[in-house]
């Protein structure tokens, strides 16, 4: 999961989950963690998805992780 490597990005889902949940965010380091189904916000992480690419994250490891 990206959202760690990149800053600006999980800063942004942070800000944006309680605007479409009631839940508390329960996030690990490679997950997003919901108790029941009609808790997911669809939407958000739909929207999520859409802010890297697979490129995007490729190179982003590249420089921050693999040496």
């Amino acid at each position: 999961m990206g959202i760690y490597a990149n800053p600006e990005l999980l800063n942004w889902f942070v800000a944006e989950y309680p605007k479409h949940s009631k839940q508390k965010l329960d996030m690990g380091k490679s997950c997003i963690r919901f108790k029941k189904m009609d808790q997911i916000p669809y939407e958000l992480i739909a929207e999520l998805m859409t802010k890297i690419t697979v490129e995007d994250w490729i190179s982003t490891y590249e420089k921050q992780f693999k040496k």
